[in-house]
């Protein structure tokens, strides 16, 4: 391991997001490059910081984020070290899109086109997408349907470079991405409950006020680079998760 792989040069531009989401950002992108091998152990966490040139809190919260990504394990005593890749898991570890799901769920999915355009990012979108505030994200606003129920309000971003053209996304966003090369190879999703706006629950023919799912997610190129940021309300009494959990080994 290289101290020159951590320089700020090679990882660090003003007005692209705080350091520690671009120190990780750097670091996922050379895990999932293969320069940071499985079983790699990183430097201790004051070298990281000499090498980063940063604050131990900034590379403190990098590799705590990499940890819950599951990309990173902390071993008490020893250190951080490169996780295996995982096997196949249903639903919340695989990267679908909402017509895959609902798919694999044995429903018919559609989408309605509330609003598109390109736009200036908001402060959630610089920092999901590492974009400064003179850059712009393609941006679209969708209901999305299964059989003929309104299910979920989206909104999702992604740079102008990666989506010129917001008007010729169809059905499916990750479809099309598929087809011009820049479909996303993961994904860090985060799922909370929240209240209902008015305007929200008109369109998901429910009462202000009601509580939905909200969940928030970041898709990146095997690069490393975020180009998709969703952030969609799902109506939490017809919309559910399945996750398969494991006991880890030697713990």
């Amino acid at each position: 391991m290289q101290p020159q792989q951590f320089h700020p040069a090679t990882w660090f531009k003003a007005g692209h997001g705080p350091r520690y989401e671009q120190l990780y950002r750097h670091l996922s992108a050379v895990i999932a490059s293969g320069e940071l091998a499985q079983e790699t152990q990183l430097p201790p966490e004051r070298d990281l910081a000499e090498m980063a040139q940063v604050s131990r809190v900034t590379v403190r919260k990098a590799v705590a984020q990499l940890v819950a990504d599951g990309v990173l394990e902390q071993r008490r005593g020893a250190g951080s070290f490169v996780r295996a890749p995982r096997g196949r898991e249903p639903y919340l570890s695989k990267l679908l899109s909402f017509s895959e799901y609902m798919r694999h769920r044995g429903k018919t999915p559609t989408s309605a086109v509330i609003s598109q355009g390109i736009f200036y990012p908001t402060p959630d979108e610089q920092v999901a997408l590492g974009l400064s505030a003179a850059d712009r994200v393609a941006r679209i606003q969708r209901l999305r349907a299964a059989d003929g129920v309104a299910m979920a309000v989206e909104w999702v971003s992604l740079p102008q470079d990666i989506l010129p053209d917001p008007t010729v996304v169809g059905a499916s966003l990750y479809d099309h991405l598929r087809a011009v090369g820049a479909s996303p190879s993961r994904a860090v999703q985060r799922i909370n409950a929240v209240n209902l706006a008015a305007a929200e629950a008109a369109l998901l023919h429910l009462s202000e006020g009601q509580a939905v799912l909200r969940i928030d997610r970041t898709g990146y190129l095997p690069s490393g680079r975020p180009i998709e940021f969703t952030r969609g309300l799902y109506r939490s009494d017809i919309y559910d998760f399945v996750a398969e959990l494991r006991l880890e080994q030697n713990l």
